[in-house]
């Protein structure tokens, strides 16, 4: 079939691949299926070549990541149920105060809670910054909404082990300490100027409150479990009702409370391991013992198994059994959907796209990396997911990564940070940012579509930036 042919037929599936999203509202691991197998048939792959190529591009992902994510959502699972994030976000306010809080939390969001479900994040997160938005003053629910909606989504496509981030790094085949470590690079400048571009718009006469928020009191800040001084254990001599039972009381609110550090620590046991390993690559440095810790399986395996004895010493085991089975349901489909983009690599492997698309990507290395953003900027517009887009534009280029001669890090970046491009009325983070943070359609479209694409284009500086030396 011709090189024409087969880029028609490409595009027919992508295209066909958002229709049945959007219009005919069909599940995103269905629809994506039907693509692959379009594509396969469209492009005289042939039947039994189609199903075999789908059925190996997701076993290959799956094996690649698919541990990976179950374990990242499972220690994301237990530090939502002990409450890790609302005392964080209290830490913060009091380190960082009012006027820094938006910056404190987005990049808090964006590089340290990425183990954590978006939806979860985003309704545990959401209150809190409500909480905290009077403070500000007049613009106080306009900073806060933007600050949550580009760390959440930045935090998700450039941040390990956020799924998107995971998902292109599979896809990709980028060392995930490598990914680990460039993602920061690109995710801490990419929130910081987003977020000062943005406030600066808003309160300079964009941002409307009477049009803007939804007619609604002024929500008290948030209240927490603990204050400043509260993390360290009552004493005997403290009151306790209940007379003889005050040592048994104590106990318990001992275990209730674990210090914020002890919640987190397995979790960044699990990081600096994951980024230690890279660093020794990067040196070129050998060693048995770091090479297994290190490894990004048995380092998060470490920060899941660390994160569940501390659930249990605190919170009991079947309260930890009950927060890994909530965090068993919620990695389902992101296993599914990250398969199904293996699923889709592998056809346009099979058909020869990537071939074809590396003559026209490969005459330099801004202008591909460019290319890239808008393949999966365009994705995004159509699917109105962040990380179905990611995916999608991730199995679409795996193929071409080899003829454009870039690291692959850099082709796995420039697609998320196009995916970001224009979140819209077609994603759940744009209702659940609007109905949680008490803003009106027109007022979301400011704080969330507009934010993230600020960020989604700011973030081809860092990342242009690195091409010039990887």
């Amino acid at each position: 079939m011709s090189d024409t042919a087969i880029l028609i037929n490409t595009a027919v599936a992508i295209i066909a691949i958002a229709v049945l999203i959007v219009r005919f509202k069909l599940n995103p691991l269905i629809a994506l299926v039907i693509g692959c197998c379009y594509l396969g048939l469209a492009t005289g792959l042939g039947v039994g070549k189609t199903v075999d190529a789908i059925s190996a591009g997701f076993g290959d992902i799956m094996a690649e990541i698919g541990l990976l994510i179950a374990f990242g959502v499972l220690m994301g699972a237990i530090l939502r149920d002990l409450r890790a994030i609302e005392r964080l976000v209290d830490r913060l306010m009091h380190a960082v105060g009012p006027k820094r809080i938006p910056y404190a939390l987005a990049l808090t969001i964006s590089t340290f809670l990425q183990s954590i479900y978006l939806d979860v994040l985003l309704v545990i997160a959401a209150p809190l910054a409500k909480g905290i938005a009077p403070r500000l003053g007049k613009f106080g629910t306009a900073r806060m909404a933007t600050a949550l909606a580009i760390g959440l989504e930045c935090g998700i496509i450039f941040t390990v082990p956020g799924v998107g981030a995971l998902a292109l790094a599979g896809l990709l085949h980028v060392p995930l300490g490598a990914y680990l470590l460039y993602g920061l690079i690109v995710v801490i400048p990419t929130v910081v100027v987003a977020i000062f571009v943005s406030t600066f718009l808003l309160t300079r006469g964009w941002w409307k409150p009477a049009m803007d928020e939804q007619d609604v009191a002024a929500p008290e800040p948030p209240k927490t479990e603990l204050a400043d001084d509260d993390d360290r254990a009552p004493t005997a001599a403290e009151p306790v009702a209940g007379g003889g039972a005050t040592a048994t009381l104590v106990e318990s609110r001992q275990r209730a409370e674990p210090r914020l550090f002890v919640l987190l620590a397995p979790l960044v046991v699990a990081l600096l391991l994951v980024a230690t390993g890279a660093i020794a690559e990067m040196a070129h440095w050998s060693n048995p013992v770091v090479a297994l810790l290190s490894t990004p399986m048995v380092a998060l395996l470490i920060g899941l198994v660390g994160t569940c004895l501390v659930g249990r010493w605190y919170a009991g085991q079947p309260r930890v059994e009950k927060a890994l089975a909530a965090g068993l349901r919620q990695s389902g489909q992101i296993l599914l959907l990250s398969g199904v983009g293996g699923s889709l690599a592998a056809v346009i492997k099979a058909v020869g796209l990537g071939d074809i698309l590396g003559k026209y990507l490969s005459a330099g290395a801004w202008a591909p990396l460019l290319v890239v953003w808008a393949i999966a900027a365009v994705l995004h517009i159509a699917v109105g997911s962040v990380t179905i887009s990611a995916i999608t534009a991730a199995g679409l280029l795996a193929p071409v990564a080899p003829a454009l001669g870039l690291n692959p890090v850099l082709i796995a970046l420039a697609a998320g940070a196009g995916s970001l491009f224009l979140v819209h009325l077609t994603s759940n983070t744009f209702w659940l940012l609007q109905a949680l943070m008490g803003q009106t359609t027109r007022g979301t479209l400011k704080t969330c579509s507009v934010g993230v694409s600020i960020a989604s284009v700011t973030a081809l500086g860092p990342i242009l930036a690195l091409s010039l030396v990887l």
